[in-house]
């Protein structure tokens, strides 16, 4: 069976998890534009551990998803002992790039401002994000003509993780990939002013990029190029291939939060390189 079909066959398993998760903490809401889906959660855990604060942006193929649909995310992370904050924006194909690199950006600000009004610590941030939220976090990250177009400061972001990212476009793309760009993007654009790997620059952010080699979606060599770009520049890079047996692009990067970190390898993973960053 190839990936693409395991892929499909998927998703009846990981929406039945879905719909079992249990709701233990009740996110607060802030809007930071007009549009319905501009707007982030705020989770707050019973018992914090750390002062490190997940910032985490959602994927969907640029066109599908929002931060309440990802409840779920919010649920496990919170039951971790992190704060946690999930950035919604506005979808493709009617909204398309760089609207949603903007709405991350000011997502982000807004965020920040948020965290600092409530009195909590915001110089230990990490910025997390499944595939398309992968592709739009680590554009902020790592681009400092994004950065200073939308006046975001990273100087408090620790570290990233990308899990399923599409950070190269490259010609043997999926034709489900290749579709979901043709929506993402007006016709005629440079798609090079939205390609990750294109536009990062130096940075002192360490990044983990969780990828597998069975995903169906996108190609396990996306990050092989945003990690060999990375280390040209000197950027801290560690690029982990997933072992679990539920391997398929929506399962390792948003189905592993359904699971526990002793069932989920790259859960336990994604845990690991944040406690010891």
């Amino acid at each position: 069976m190839n990936d693409l079909m395991r892929e499909g066959l998927s998703y009846f398993g990981l929406y039945r998890k879905m719909f079992q998760v249990k709701r233990k903490y009740e996110p607060v809401k802030v809007s930071y534009g007009k549009d319905k889906e501009q707007y982030f959660l705020y989770y707050e855990p019973s018992k914090n551990i750390s002062d490190k604060i997940i910032v985490w942006v959602h994927g969907g193929g640029w066109n599908a998803g929002n931060p309440k649909y990802f409840d779920f995310v919010g649920q496990c992370v919170c039951d971790q002992g992190y704060r946690f904050i999930s950035l919604g924006y506005r979808l493709s194909p009617k909204h398309k790039y760089p609207c949603q690199i903007r709405d991350v950006c000011e997502a982000y600000n807004s965020a920040i401002r948020y965290l600092k009004e409530n009195g909590h610590d915001v110089s230990k941030i990490i910025a997390a994000g499944p595939s398309a939220g992968a592709h739009l976090m680590s554009i902020m990250c790592y681009s400092w003509k994004v950065r200073e177009k939308y006046n975001v400061d990273v100087s408090n972001i620790i570290g990233f993780i990308g899990s399923g990212g599409p950070y190269s476009f490259r010609d043997n793309q999926s034709m489900m990939i290749r579709l979901l760009l043709d929506q993402l993007f007006k016709k005629g654009y440079n798609r090079r002013n939205g390609e990750p790997v294109a536009l990062m620059g130096k940075s002192h952010i360490p990044m983990l990029l969780i990828q597998s080699r069975h995903d169906g979606l996108i190609d396990f060599a996306c990050a092989e190029d945003f990690a060999k770009r990375a280390r040209e520049l000197g950027n801290v890079c560690e690029l982990y291939s997933v072992t679990d047996k539920k391997n398929t692009h929506s399962w390792y990067t948003a189905g592993m939060f359904l699971e526990t970190r002793e069932e989920n390898k790259g859960l336990d993973k994604f845990f690991s390189w944040i406690e010891e960053i």
